[in-house]
């Protein structure tokens, strides 16, 4: 039987999981250019952020601890 943080977890993680990628989905519709303009230096800053930001979850779950809550601006 799991317990009350496993399920906790499962539920949480599973709901915020879903929103990311929807998030990341909802991010693609900004590459039509018939609708938006941008350049290759925005789509790399963009880019970046979100592989840092990875790496930080990926060290979070590593080590337990959250590093930074910073947020992002061209």
């Amino acid at each position: 039987m799991k317990n009350d943080r496993r399920d906790r977890f499962e539920r949480v993680a599973s709901k915020r999981v879903e929103r990311v990628i929807n998030d990341i989905r909802l991010l693609s519709n900004c590459s039509n250019t018939n609708n938006y303009e941008y350049t290759s230096s925005d789509v790399d800053k963009m880019l970046k952020a979100i592989k840092e930001e990875l790496k930080l979850l990926e060290a979070a779950y590593k080590t337990g601890v959250r590093d930074s809550n910073e947020g992002f601006r061209f």
